[in-house]
């Protein structure tokens, strides 16, 4: 989004936007805590995207952190 449009802040507000949506499904299905851990792994994974991009590439370093963090999402919350 921020790419296509020149605008980067918002790249931020789409993923502003869909880690709340996220966070509400998650607090209702499994509480504080996980809602709790799920949203500093999302953080951790968004922040370490950026290093590991040095290393990997700007869409492999995010495909890892995004595989990663949707694989735990789904043990901890959807199954």
């Amino acid at each position: 989004m921020a790419r296509a449009t020149g605008v980067r802040p918002l790249g931020g507000v789409v993923l502003a936007a869909a880690g709340v949506a996220a966070g509400r499904e998650w607090l209702s299905r499994k509480g504080i805590p996980t809602t709790a851990a799920l949203s500093a792994l999302y953080l951790t994974a968004f922040g370490g995207s950026h290093p590991l991009a040095k290393k990997l590439g700007a869409w492999p370093s995010v495909l890892a952190v995004t595989a990663v963090a949707a694989g735990v999402t789904y043990l901890v919350a959807d199954t």
